[in-house]
């Protein structure tokens, strides 16, 4: 299973499919809190299709500028409200609206001006608490701070209530780990208790391989693969989150084994799809 898994690393980590992730959008930013503040509008928008995904993402990142947290420390919140619903007039992605992006927006002016830092110290687990649990505790904040409107009930998920919190995993490991192609910017939250982002894609090929034996996409589900990755690496098991979710995002795993298609996947020795 490793030696398929590193070989599938080897397929995807490329810029090819770096394009085709919400995290170029981020890695187009050199200053670490413009690219926080770009993660946390992408990684929470990460969600349907790619193409008009990535158009969403840059069209709310564009009123702010090359400087995205300069914009958002320097402006009063009305003036912020004022220059972005006029900027995003008409914007909508899926379940989003302009509105809630300028909520959104304003949520890490708020935090970051607490902390004067952006919002690690917010997400950092408390002396006994776990990183669940502070995550926990900041979605809970938020629920209570933001309109009830759905986009922003979708950006807030609880770990403690069972969901997966994909599009949170995805900002955390984005922030957290180190290595290519994530910006590891974040030093103090505890890269041992990161999760992996889980959407249809991850499930399904996690199911394939046997990464789980779940049937439903939640935390519990998220808990069990991220585990099955340490056995293969475990220091690092959220390596393999990218290929993975790129196997199935580029459309490359036909869901039924059906050689020869599958044959140039690396994880066809292992994989269950189709079997009986």
């Amino acid at each position: 299973m490793k030696s398929s898994l590193e070989a599938l690393i080897s397929r995807y980590e490329t810029e090819t499919a770096l394009a085709l992730d919400p995290i170029a959008v981020p890695l187009r930013f050199t200053d670490p809190m413009d690219r926080e503040v770009a993660a946390f509008v992408a990684a929470h928008l990460a969600y349907g299709k790619v193409a008009p995904m990535l158009r969403a993402i840059e069209k709310v990142l564009a009123p702010l500028g090359t400087m995205p947290a300069e914009f958002l420390r320097r402006r009063e919140e009305q003036a912020i409200r004022t220059e972005i619903e006029e900027a995003l007039r008409g914007w909508v992605w899926r379940f989003h609206t302009s509105q809630d992006m300028v909520q959104w927006l304003l949520a890490w002016k708020r935090l970051d001006a607490e902390s004067g830092a952006g919002l690690e110290i917010h997400l950092l687990p408390r002396a006994g608490e776990s990183a669940d649990a502070a995550l926990s505790r900041l979605v809970q904040r938020l629920r209570g701070e933001l309109p009830q409107t759905y986009g922003l009930r979708f950006n807030l998920p609880d770990p403690l209530e069972g969901a997966s919190c994909k599009r949170w995993r995805m900002f955390l490991r984005w922030m957290v780990r180190e290595s290519w192609p994530d910006f590891g910017l974040w030093t103090r939250y505890p890269k041992d208790q990161l999760v992996i982002p889980v959407d249809t894609h991850v499930a399904r090929i996690a199911r394939y391989i046997g990464l789980t034996k779940r049937a439903t996409v939640d935390g519990a589900m998220a808990a069990e693969i991220t585990a099955s990755l340490k056995k293969r690496d475990r220091l690092d098991p959220l390596k393999y989150d990218f290929a993975i979710s790129h196997l199935g995002i580029l459309g490359d795993c036909p869901g039924v084994r059906a050689l020869p298609d599958c044959k140039p996947c690396p994880l066809v020795g292992v994989c269950r799809a189709g079997k009986r």
